[in-house]
Formats: C-alpha cells, sequence, structure tokens
C-alpha cells in the first residue's frame, strides 16, 4: 500500500541579486552545487537542486537576482526567474534585514502577486536572511512592513515568514520544517540519491566562474562566461583516477584578457587553483585543469553565444 503521508513539491527560491539565495539552497541540500559570490548576476542560470529525506522530497528552484534586464544575457536571467514561478508549488521571498522597499522589491512583490494569483494554493515564504547582522527588532519591523506592503499592493499576505542566518547556517532546519509541513502530498520524482539534474560539466563551469568573480576587478567578471571543452577521466600513475578538465573563460574585451591571465600568467593559474581544489572536492578525484582565455566582444547581447554558452531553456 503506498505511503500517502509521502511530501513533495517545487520551491522557487526568489529575491534580489546578493541577497543570498544559492547560499540558503547549497546549505539546504547540504552541498555546494550554485556559486555563491558576493558580486550580482552570480547565479544566471535556473539551477535545480533536490532534497530527499523520510518527510519527502524538495525540488529547490534558484533562479537569477531579479533586476532591471540591459543586455539580452539581462533578458535571459529575468526570464528564467518568471518561469519558474509557473511551475512552482511553493515560493520562498529572500531579503536582508530591511524596512526600506525598494523599486525592486516591489518587482519582486509584483510577480509574486501574480503567480498567486487565480492559484488554489500557492504557499509564499518570506525569509529574512543575514539574521545575524540584526537586532530583532529591525527583523521584526521587516516583517511587519514587507506583510503590509504585501497585503496592500498585492492583495494576499506570506503564510509565514522566517529569519536565517546562511553564513552561519541558523535558522534553515526551521524554514526546512516550515516548508514540509505545506507541500502537498506527492510522488518522489527523483531518486534518492539525487542532488541536482547539473550535469558535472555545468557544475564545474560554475565553480570556475565563481573563481573569477572572487578574483578579479569589479567590472570584469559581468562579462565572462566559462565553457568546459573537454572532460574526461584516466588512470594515472600511482592507478588512482584523475579527471583531465579543459575549459576557456570567454570575456569581452582584448584589455580584460590581459587582467584575467595577469602578468606571467599569474591571475590565470591562481584562478584555475582555486577551482581546481574545489572540483576535485566535488568529484572526489584528482584533477588536471587547463584554462584558456577567449575575447567574445559583445557576446552577452549575441543570441549564438548565449545559447553556445549554455544561457537557453531547458527543455
Amino acid at each position: 500500500m503506498e505511503d500517502r503521508s509521502f511530501k513533495s513539491g517545487f520551491v522557487a527560491i526568489l529575491g534580489r541579486p546578493n541577497v543570498g539565495k544559492s547560499t540558503i539552497m547549497n546549505h539546504l541540500i547540504g552541498m555546494k552545487i550554485a556559486a555563491v559570490s558576493k558580486r550580482a548576476q552570480t547565479t544566471r542560470k535556473r539551477i535545480q537542486t533536490v532534497y530527499t529525506e523520510e518527510r519527502g522530497q524538495i525540488v529547490f528552484l534558484d533562479t537569477p537576482g531579479i533586476n532591471k534586464a540591459e543586455t539580452k544575457l539581462g533578458e535571459y536571467m529575468l526570464d528564467a526567474a518568471v518561469d519558474t514561478l509557473k511551475t512552482a508549488d511553493m515560493i520562498l521571498w529572500i531579503i536582508e534585514p530591511s524596512d526600506y522597499i525598494g523599486t525592486g522589491e516591489r518587482y519582486v512583490a509584483e510577480l509574486i502577486g501574480k503567480a498567486v494569483e487565480g492559484v488554489e494554493s500557492l504557499p509564499v515564504i518570506l525569509v529574512v536572511n543575514k539574521a545575524d547582522t540584526a537586532e530583532e527588532e529591525k527583523i521584526q519591523s521587516t516583517f511587519d512592513k514587507y506583510n503590509s506592503y504585501m497585503k496592500e499592493s498585492e492583495g494576499t499576505v506570506f503564510d509565514t515568514m522566517l529569519a536565517v542566518s546562511a553564513t552561519k547556517g541558523t535558522g534553515l532546519d526551521n524554514l526546512k520544517d516550515e516548508i514540509f509541513s505545506r507541500l502537498p502530498e506527492g510522488p518522489m520524482y527523483f531518486d534518492e540519491d539525487t542532488v541536482t539534474d547539473e550535469t558535472e560539466r555545468e557544475i564545474v563551469e560554475e565553480f570556475i566562474r565563481e573563481k573569477c568573480l572572487r578574483n578579479l576587478d569589479k567590472e570584469i567578471p559581468h562579462g565572462i562566461a566559462v565553457v568546459v571543452d573537454k572532460m574526461h577521466t584516466r588512470s594515472g600513475r600511482n592507478g588512482d583516477n584523475v579527471v583531465d578538465i579543459e575549459a576557456t573563460i570567454i570575456c569581452e574585451r582584448e584589455s580584460h584578457k590581459g587582467i584575467i591571465i595577469g602578468k606571467n600568467g599569474s591571475m590565470l593559474k591562481r584562478i584555475g587553483t582555486d577551482a581546481r581544489h574545489e572540483i576535485e572536492d566535488m568529484l572526489q578525484e584528482k584533477v588536471n585543469l587547463r584554462l584558456w582565455v577567449k575575447v567574445r566582444p559583445g557576446w552577452r547581447d549575441k543570441k549564438n553565444y548565449l545559447s553556445e554558452y549554455g544561457y537557453k531553456k531547458k527543455v
């Protein structure tokens, strides 16, 4: 007899750039899948991850930070976030402690209002991240302000409001409990060992791009893409497996190429070393990583390049 107490569903993680969406998701599933940095546009694609336990299965949909689209890449990122709401069973709106609701937050509220409209049941949980940086009064003020705004502007209220700290790992178990308490009974969509539908190549690309974000000057990372050209496993000298990876960092200007490579290749070596350590942790294999840099002027506004570099809708 089928156990109908098993719960499952798709949970969209929504919010402005740099509020900690990917960090929260990585903590919830217990594994780093999405790139994390303090720079905007760290998450460019919808990243799907899976958390399974005896209570059920949560499929998290981490979306790009919602921001004004200034390039075709920006349009792709915004569309990815909006399209995710169409398939979600629940929405987590991630914000920072602040009772000021700016233009960006109002746009997120509008998107959520449209997603909820006409739907019989679509729980929305407001999550205040970085709670360790604010006093309790500030967090409560944030709750009150956002709940009032949502009620007045969109005619709805949050199902619950929680404070967490993704970097400290506090409040996340409570968030998981609240998600499970609101998910419908349903099937196991993925095998219990599945953590993501991202391929190893896609995760490797994310890790390399993250190291570019962390190491390079402020303006350069926005014009960077990473493509894994080759990735295969061979036997090493000691009989252990070695994963050979060749990847290309795409940038928009010749001057940026020089900065990415650095004096005597120092910056490229630093990016490669940082990325290799993280890739080895993920694959649990020794990694031989080789990086190249190519210039593709204006690639963020060219559909053929966007598609080639993986910025296309998943079927």
